[in-house]
């Protein structure tokens, strides 16, 4: 671990103040209506707006839509959740995040995985490999991304990625560092990951999301994470505790649960538990516990405006409160 993971970034050190909350989103195929709905959850107040790195599975190539939100928005922060490793040069990926980070003037978070998508890989012609693989690739790439974004020269040789006296010129604009956030759950690497070089875990109750399916679940999972930040001598509170969910809200609950009707079954299954659908009023009952179990900043997958604005006035004013 760098010295200077022993720093806390402004924006982890803000949720020790307040609950914060984020969007996921999927972008359209018209970016009018994409950027639109970003100005929207802006103008509501939410902290950052987060997009899936699927450049096959949902149509758009991550770093050019980021790019046009970047200059479409003004305060809420952009990142990725996350962009796969196996899919990036990593000084490609370091310099791509560093040009969003100086278009939106210091607002970008780089999230980073190891992949979830067998078949977008074969789309991609990029090779599936085992779990243990796919992990070592991605701390390798964390060991060139994490440097590069903090204004160093990376001299670097792996099994799986390397760089020869790379430096981003111009670097990222915002200080002290470009934060990065893991994703996942694995005890024995992942949360290591992030004890090593991120600035922020995000578990959610799916698989590809860290696993975690019950309150007992989260508290044990940031232990594991406590457990691994003591190791390296790292303040615990220097990362920040992400938890995502799907939020499909209603007036009524026969409302919401028409919403989820909608949703084709191959996507109902990949996301798990992750659905949260009901009333606004339903659905604080379902987040005050996972609050409550450790998280400080929750990002809700969406698909509707309607739920937007349902999580703005009714939802998250109830969870600050509370």
């Amino acid at each position: 671990m760098t010295a200077t993971m022993t720093m806390t970034h402004p924006w982890v050190a803000a949720g020790t103040e307040r609950l914060r909350f984020g969007l996921e989103i999927a972008p359209q195929p018209d970016f009018a209506a994409t950027r639109d709905f970003v100005q929207m959850a802006e103008g509501l107040g939410f902290d950052s707006l987060w997009i899936p790195d699927h450049p096959m599975v949902l149509g758009n190539a991550t770093w050019t839509t980021l790019a046009a939100l970047a200059t479409a928005t003004s305060t809420i922060r952009l990142g990725t959740l996350v962009a796969c490793a196996a899919y990036w040069n990593p000084v490609i990926l370091a310099r791509a995040a560093a040009d969003i980070d100086r278009l939106s003037n210091g607002r970008m978070v780089l999230g980073l995985g190891s992949g979830d998508m067998p078949h977008e890989f074969a789309q991609l012609g990029v090779p599936w490999e085992p779990v243990a693989a796919r992990q070592a690739r991605l701390e390798e790439t964390l060991r060139i991304v994490q440097p590069l974004l903090r204004g160093e020269t990376v001299n670097f040789s792996g099994d799986y990625v390397r760089a020869e006296g790379a430096v981003l010129d111009p670097p990222p604009v915002q200080q002290p560092y470009l934060p990065l956030l893991i994703a996942g759950g694995g005890e024995k690497t992942t949360l290591q990951f992030v004890a090593e070089y991120a600035d922020s875990c995000n578990l959610g109750a799916v698989g590809w999301a860290g696993g975690t399916y019950t309150t007992d679940d989260v508290t044990h999972k940031l232990g594991v994470l406590d457990q691994h930040c003591a190791g390296v001598e790292r303040e615990t509170e220097s990362v920040l505790r992400t938890g995502l969910a799907l939020v499909m809200l209603g007036e009524t609950e026969t409302m919401a649960q028409a919403k989820l009707a909608q949703m084709p079954p191959h996507l109902l299954s990949f996301f798990g538990q992750l659905p949260i659908t009901g009333t606004p009023e339903a659905a604080v009952a379902q987040l005050q516990p996972m609050i409550a179990a450790g998280f400080r900043y929750l990002i809700f997958i969406v698909f509707d405006p309607e739920t937007v604005q349902m999580l703005a006035r009714h939802v998250l004013p109830a969870l600050t409160a509370a």
